[in-house]
């Protein structure tokens, strides 16, 4: 996943699944390093 914050692209350990508002899958994390709430829409 990409972290917005940092500019690069980090490994998480424990993603979410959720389903937004409007229906669409995705995967919430937060970024190892500094904590930033991190999305990556679509993916199961």
């Amino acid at each position: 996943m990409f972290c917005v914050k940092c500019r690069t692209k980090r490994e998480v350990e424990n993603p979410e699944k959720v389903t937004m508002k409007n229906g669409k899958p995705a995967l919430k994390a937060k970024c190892s390093i500094c904590g930033t709430g991190m999305y990556k829409i679509g993916s199961n």
